[in-house]
C-alpha cells in the first residue's frame, strides 16, 4: 500500500465531498451555482422521487430477492406518505451524487452529512436524521487499542476521500500521535473484512456500519470512538424549499412516532437478524444470489433473450419465490399462472419450479410474439409484455387501439399506459374500440413500474 500523499487543492475537494467535512472554499462547479429548478410540486406532478443511497449492509441491498436496508425503509416510508414512487440511485461517489442532485437527476442524497455553514452554498440540508460517531474497527486481541494513546505510531487504513482523514489528522495534531494514515480506493465493508481476516490492523467507519458488522463478526471490536456523536442530515437542492419542508416534517414525524427507533433496532441492534441478512448466500452484501432458483431462472431468461435479473424480478413480484403460492384468483406456482394458462402452456404440476418457470417462459414468449410487430422497440415491448402478463393482452390491446385513435404513438408504453390506467372509467371502457371491457388498468401500470424498479435494483446490486 502507498502512504498518503496529496496536494492542498485535492485535499480540500475531498474534504468537501466527505460526508462530514467543513472546508470553507472548495472549487465550485457551475451546476452547484445554478441548480435546476425542480421543487416538490413538480416532483408530485411527475409521480416519483429519485434518491441517491449507498450500497451497503446499512443502506440498501437485496436479501432473498427483497430490497432491504435502513435508508431504503426510511425512504420507502417517506415516498409512500407523499404518494410517490421511490426510485433509488446507488452512489458511485459523492461528487457524482451532488452533480446528479443539482442537475435534477436526483432529488435527495440520503447519505449522512454533518452540517456545516459553508456547505449551504452547495445544497440545503435537512433537520438531523440521526446522530453518529466515528468508530475505530479492530480485532479483539491482547494489546488492542483501548484509548487514543494505544494508536501512537499505528497504521490506520481508511477509504479515500472520506472525513475519516480529517478526524485522524485532528487526533494527530491535538495529541501528537503520529498515526500513519493509509488511504485506499476500497469500500468500507471491504476494509472491515480485511480487519476480520487480519490483513489490516485498523480501519475507521461510521458507527452504524460498525454496529452492523459487529453483529455478524464476533471477533470485531467497535468500542473506541474516534469522534463524539454528531448530527447528520440528508441533502436536497438549495432552491427546493418545498421539498426541504416536506422532508423536515416527515423527519419530525418518524422521530415522534418511534418509527425510526424501530428500524434502528431492526438493522443495528438485532444481532440474529443482521447476521442472517448479511451472511446469507442470498444477500447482495455477501453471497450475491437472489434465490434458490437462480439457475432455473437463468435458463428461462436465455430462452427469452432477457437479462436473468429481469425474469427474477418478475418471479419475485409474482410469488416471492414460493412454489406453493396461490393467489386469491387461483393463480399458482412461481410465476402464478391461472389454470387455463397452465394447460395452454404445458404445465402439469405448477408446484414443480422447473415446470412453473417453463410454462411462464412459454407464456412470456407468446406475448413477445404477439407484440413484436405492434411494438418493434425491445425496451418498450418489454413493458407491454409485463402488463399483458398481469392483466391480459386483450386489455393492453384495447389501450393500444385507443392510443392509435387519439393520434398517439402506440409503440410507446407511456402513451398506452395513459389509456390503460383509465379503463375503469365508463367513457373509456364503453368506447367501441374496447373489446375486453372494464379493467383496473392502473394496477397493471403500477405492476410494470414495480418490476422495472426492482430490476434496476437487481442490476446494480447483483452480478449479471
Amino acid at each position: 500500500m502507498k502512504k498518503r500523499t496529496w496536494h492542498v487543492f485535492v485535499y480540500g475537494i475531498l474534504l468537501f465531498f466527505s460526508p462530514s467535512c467543513d472546508q470553507s472554499e472548495p472549487i465550485t462547479p457551475d451546476f452547484w451555482e445554478n441548480p435546476v429548478s425542480l421543487d416538490f410540486d413538480a416532483i408530485k406532478d411527475r409521480g416519483f422521487i429519485r434518491v441517491v443511497v449507498d450500497n451497503s449492509s446499512t443502506s440498501f441491498y437485496i436479501y432473498r430477492g427483497r430490497r432491504m436496508g435502513y435508508e431504503f425503509e426510511l425512504l420507502r416510508n417517506f415516498a409512500t406518505r407523499q404518494g410517490l414512487e421511490l426510485r433509488l440511485i446507488v452512489s458511485t461517489g459523492l461528487e457524482e451524487s451532488f452533480r446528479l442532485l443539482n442537475e435534477g437527476a436526483a432529488d435527495i442524497i440520503a447519505i449522512n452529512f454533518e452540517y456545516s455553514e459553508p456547505r449551504q452554498k452547495y445544497a440545503a440540508f435537512s433537520k438531523p436524521i440521526n446522530e453518529i460517531s466515528t468508530i475505530l474497527v479492530q480485532r479483539k486481541r491482547a494489546g488492542m487499542a483501548t484509548n487514543f494513546e494505544d494508536l501512537r505510531n499505528a497504521e490506520v487504513t481508511i477509504k479515500r476521500g472520506t472525513i475519516y482523514l480529517d478526524k485522524l489528522m485532528a487526533l494527530n495534531d491535538s495529541l501528537d500521535l503520529n498515526i500513519q494514515i493509509v488511504e485506499v480506493d476500497e469500500s468500507l465493508e471491504s476494509l472491515i473484512l480485511k480487519v476480520v481476516e487480519n490483513d489490516l490492523a485498523y480501519t475507521v467507519v461510521d458507527e452504524d456500519i460498525a454496529l452492523v458488522n459487529a453483529t455478524y463478526f464476533d471477533e470485531l471490536d467497535v468500542d473506541l470512538s474516534i469522534s463524539s456523536p454528531s448530527h447528520v442530515s440528508w441533502a436536497v437542492r438549495k432552491n427546493a424549499p418545498q421539498l426541504l419542508e416536506t422532508l423536515n416534517d416527515w423527519i419530525d414525524r418518524i422521530h415522534r412516532t418511534g418509527f425510526q427507533a424501530v428500524l434502528y433496532e431492526k438493522y443495528f441492534l438485532n444481532k440474529k437478524n443482521s447476521y442472517f441478512r448479511n451472511s446469507s448466500a442470498f444477500s447482495s452484501v455477501s453471497g450475491g444470489r437472489i434465490s434458490v432458483f437462480d439457475d432455473l431462472i437463468k435458463e428461462g431468461a436465455d430462452r427469452l433473450g432477457w437479462d436473468w435479473r429481469l425474469l427474477a424480478s418478475l418471479v419475485y413480484k409474482e410469488s416471492r419465490f414460493d412454489t406453493s403460492a396461490v393467489s386469491y384468483a387461483g393463480a399458482v406456482g412461481l410465476l402464478q399462472l391461472m389454470p387455463v394458462t397452465l394447460r395452454q402452456f404445458g404445465v402439469v404440476n405448477p408446484s414443480d419450479p422447473r415446470e412453473s418457470l417453463s410454462g411462464g417462459v412459454n407464456y412470456l414468449s407468446y406475448l413477445d410474439g404477439f407484440w413484436l410487430e405492434r411494438v418493434p422497440d425491445n425496451n418498450e415491448r418489454l413493458r407491454f409484455i409485463l402488463a399483458s402478463y398481469n392483466i391480459g393482452h386483450g386489455h393492453v390491446q384495447d389501450a393500444w387501439r385507443l392510443a392509435l385513435k387519439y393520434g398517439k404513438d402506440s409503440g410507446v408504453w407511456s402513451n398506452v399506459a395513459f389509456y390503460l390506467e383509465r379503463k375503469s372509467k365508463p367513457e373509456v371502457y364503453r368506447d367501441p374500440l374496447v373489446t375486453s371491457g372494464y379493467a383496473k388498468g392502473h394496477l397493471a401500470v403500477q405492476y410494470v413500474s414495480e418490476i422495472i424498479n426492482l430490476y434496476e435494483s437487481y442490476k446494480v446490486l447483483v452480478s449479471p
